[in-house]
């Protein structure tokens, strides 16, 4: 069900609204890549929308809040993981042998995540959602937050 909503301010009656809103991250490839997001599933009525999978370009959608992450470390061995010893071609539905879930566990494991309480923020690092791994691609990647369950995304290379 798709709830509209009509604001009236001073008034006057503004544009309807409709409760969804679609958001395409990096909606032409000319941003400069060096972004690193996490988007926290949670229903909120917004949904995050990314080409993934290198040159297979996959298109993903997920509904929650976006968090800006800054970890140029970790964001360049994932471009070194997936555009280089991957070729660029996507991974979706991979069977990934242990020494690469490994090293894919350790960058994620790497890249923190700033908790808040409200009242108190701290670092924590973030988890490879292993329930999710034959998702995992360039550029989407299922992680686990201490808010929740997630999905890890950055520039796709095609």
């Amino acid at each position: 069900m798709e709830i509209v909503v009509e604001l009236v301010v001073s008034g006057r009656k503004t544009a309807a609204m409709s409760s969804r809103r679609f958001v395409f991250l990096d909606p032409d490839g000319m941003s400069a890549g060096g972004w690193l997001y996490v988007v926290v599933e949670a229903k909120t009525g917004v949904f995050y929308q990314q080409q993934y999978g290198g040159t297979a370009c996959r298109q993903g959608q997920v509904e929650g809040f976006l968090v800006p992450l800054f970890g140029p470390d970790e964001l360049d061995a994932l471009r070194e993981l997936f555009e280089k010893d991957f070729c660029g071609a996507g991974t979706w539905n991979y069977a990934w042998p242990d020494d690469e879930r490994e090293r894919l566990r350790e960058i994620i494991g790497a890249i923190r995540y700033w908790a808040c309480d409200g009242t108190a923020e701290e670092p924590r690092p973030l988890r490879l959602d292993e329930s999710r791994i034959r998702e995992a691609d360039e550029a989407w990647v299922p992680v686990i937050t201490p808010d929740g369950p997630a999905v890890l995304v950055w520039f796709n290379s095609d």
